[in-house]
């Protein structure tokens, strides 16, 4: 679906679908259901007039040219649309489209003198337009309430005056206050000592968040208490929420393969079906007795309106971002309707520990450090160095050391991927990592570090070993959940980690994954993947997607953790869960395997009601009447059953 449904803009709204390489558009944006459904009750209502006169009153003056001229009246209504659509359609050199099909079908009706089924076929397809385009609406309208959730304007305090201005005009370091109920047009760092968020536009959860002086706070969240202000730290385009906006309406460019498919079927299928329309009607000439030519060429437009591929070319792509507004009103979002393909299948979930299993804030436990050093200044060392790092480690030690010394001066500050950090002071060395650091440089220790199950930090001063700090990391709390349906979806589970393997092998026991590894440099991971994947087995690697960059390329679909806390991790990830809830990666899965469930129904249902009456159609056996119900019947409940995915609990 290059867009079923695109919305343009709150008032333009364009419903079309691209089975045959065109576009078919309903302006529904300004339209109510009834305004939309008029031109269909104007010539329904014809119609049973016409068919009332026909079969029942039965008056002198109702024939010829007068029944004739009362058909097409309404006719009009509904198919002067579809016929100005096939038009465009053969201008732009698209000859074999669903409106070419319709339009010979009805056209063809009126020429045998068919008109009652030649309007009933149009008005049903008119009608079945219609539901697609309410449909289509429907499940778009996730993503209708995130724009929703970014306001044009937000109120600024300039020499301590409040005053109203554009969102997209606040610059970088601006002041916003924001009223109790109000939603949060920019990111930014509160000010204010607390203040209460509901952050369900971002994460599908509506339990109040709160923030405390410094933290970060996001655009699309709404101040739930009292007067907050936020000073802006990111430009109204480059928001957290503005680049999930942009993520989600481009989900649909990534086509699932059965959805290329059936693209790609459907642009070889319709002209077959048009020549074996063709052949219907004027071979039998050379092999039946009796040939009858108006009998046959019926038969070919029965066969034509139910060869129509409507139901597929909607309901599929309809079925896929269904799953993909699933995940996004759950906190989940998809970067295409291939990776819910690929989720639905997925043998394997790989997984990091920090951050993505355990809560990633760490606290320092102890610190044991030899007599010969200065303990405090070594800290106040260690200090300045990790400030230098991103890494939550980084954090434990400031939060348990303080403030940072900016007199101590750092020089070759260098981060070594996999082992720690390295810098001079005063023209001697301080390294401050794991104990393979310490290895590298050897550097001469007497702890066993391999048996430990906390994170141990390393620190080495002036070529000597000067000691170590203890870390700890608390599990989620839905992390035994996790393991547990992923268990029950029977998938397998990896823990891959670059902490220490007795810290990994503990959590990964205590959690029942079933192989851990750890002490893995980046490279290490990737070759654990290659690993998996030469069992010709699909993988799916969750990570923060930007350490682990090479993991989640080579996976088959990279899920980022904790898609709030990093730019980069929103652009590499295929999917991103924006809470730090490890449960959602089994629902993820659920998601792709009901969404792939209920696209291949619609195949089978569209097939089989499809091939049956093409048969009896072919033999006679079949009037207009089956054909629309092939058609347009078979497309409305292929329909409503890809909206269902909409309503399911996950």
């Amino acid at each position: 679906m290059e867009e079923c449904c695109s919305t343009k803009s709150k008032k333009d709204q364009n419903h079309s679908h691209e089975g045959h390489n065109h576009e078919h558009s309903h302006e529904t944006g300004d339209k109510s259901t009834f305004q939309m459904l008029l031109p269909a009750i104007v010539s329904f209502v014809l119609l049973l007039i016409g068919i009332a006169l026909d079969n029942f009153i039965n008056p002198d003056w109702f024939a010829g040219w007068i029944r004739l001229v009362w058909y097409l009246i309404a006719y009009i209504p509904v198919g002067l649309p579809v016929l100005k659509e096939a038009y465009g359609s053969i201008i732009n050199g698209d000859v074999f489209s669903e409106f070419f099909l319709m339009g010979i079908a009805t056209v063809g009706a009126f020429a045998i003198g068919e008109y009652p089924e030649g309007v009933a076929v149009m008005l049903f397809y008119s009608v079945g337009e219609v539901f697609q385009a309410m449909a289509v609406t429907r499940a778009k309208s996730n993503i209708k309430s995130l724009l929703d959730q970014r306001p044009d304007e937000v109120t600024v305090v300039k020499d301590g005056k409040p005053q109203s201005v554009k969102a997209e005009t606040v610059q970088i370091g601006e002041v916003i206050q924001l009223k109790s109920g109000e939603k949060l047009g920019l990111d930014g760092e509160l000010l204010s000592e607390t203040a209460s968020f509901n952050t369900s536009a971002l994460t599908g959860e509506s339990k109040p968040d709160t923030k405390t002086k410094g933290e970060a706070v996001l655009a699309g969240m709404i101040n739930l208490n009292t007067v907050s202000q936020v000073k802006v730290t990111t430009a109204y385009k480059d928001s957290k929420l503005s680049k999930i906006l942009e993520l989600v309406q481009n989900a649909t460019a990534q086509k699932a393969p059965t959805e290329l498919f059936i693209r790609k079927f459907a642009k070889i299928y319709t002209p077959i079906v048009v020549f074996l329309a063709i052949g219907i009607t004027l071979l039998p000439y050379f092999f039946v007795e009796n040939y009858e030519f108006k009998d046959w060429l019926y038969r070919a437009l029965i066969f034509l309106v139910i060869s129509c591929p409507c139901a597929l070319v909607i309901s599929i792509p309809l079925g896929y971002f269904g799953g993909i507004g699933a995940g996004s009103r759950n906190g989940i979002l998809f970067k295409g309707s291939n990776f819910l393909d690929v989720l639905a299948n997925v043998q394997n979930v790989v997984m990091d520990k920090t951050g993505t299993m355990t809560e990633g804030v760490f606290k320092v436990q102890e610190v044991n450090f030899n007599n010969e050093f200065n303990k405090e200044e070594i800290l106040k060392f260690v200090n300045v160095l990790e400030s230098k790092s991103s890494h939550p480690v980084a954090t434990a030690i400031h939060d348990y050391v303080g403030e940072i010394d900016h007199s101590i001066e750092l020089e070759k500050v260098e981060e070594i991927a996999g082992y720690g950090l390295k810098a001079m002071i005063s023209g001697k060395e301080l390294l401050v990592g794991n104990f393979k650091l310490m290895d590298k440089f050897n550097i001469n220790y007497d702890i066993e570090a391999e048996n430990q199950v906390y994170t141990l930090i390393a620190v080495a001063y002036d070529k000597k070993f000067a000691g170590y700090l203890t870390i700890a990391d608390s599990i989620k709390a839905d992390a035994q959940l996790t393991i547990n349906l992923l268990k029950r979806l029977q998938i397998k589970t990896t823990m891959l980690s670059g902490d220490k393997t007795s810290v990994v092998k503990h959590v990964a026991d205590t959690l029942g994954i079933s192989n851990a590894f750890g002490d893995l440099l980046p490279e290490d991971k990737v070759n654990k993947i290659k690993e998996i994947k030469s069992k010709n087995q699909t993988v799916a690697f969750v990570g923060d997607g930007v350490n682990d960059a090479p993991v989640v390329a080579l996976s088959d679909v990279g899920i980022a953790m904790g898609g709030l806390g990093s730019d980069a991790t929103i652009e590499t990830a295929d999917v991103v869960i924006q809470d730090d809830k490890p449960s959602k990666i089994p629902m993820a899965i659920n998601i792709g395997k009901q969404t792939k469930k209920i696209v291949w129904q619609n195949i089978i249902l569209a097939f089989a009601v499809k091939g049956i009456v093409l048969a009896l159609g072919a033999g006679g056996i079949a009037t207009m009447w089956e054909a629309v119900f092939a058609d347009v019947g078979v497309a409305l409940l292929a329909i409503l059953n890809a909206v269902r995915i909409q309503r399911m609990k996950f």
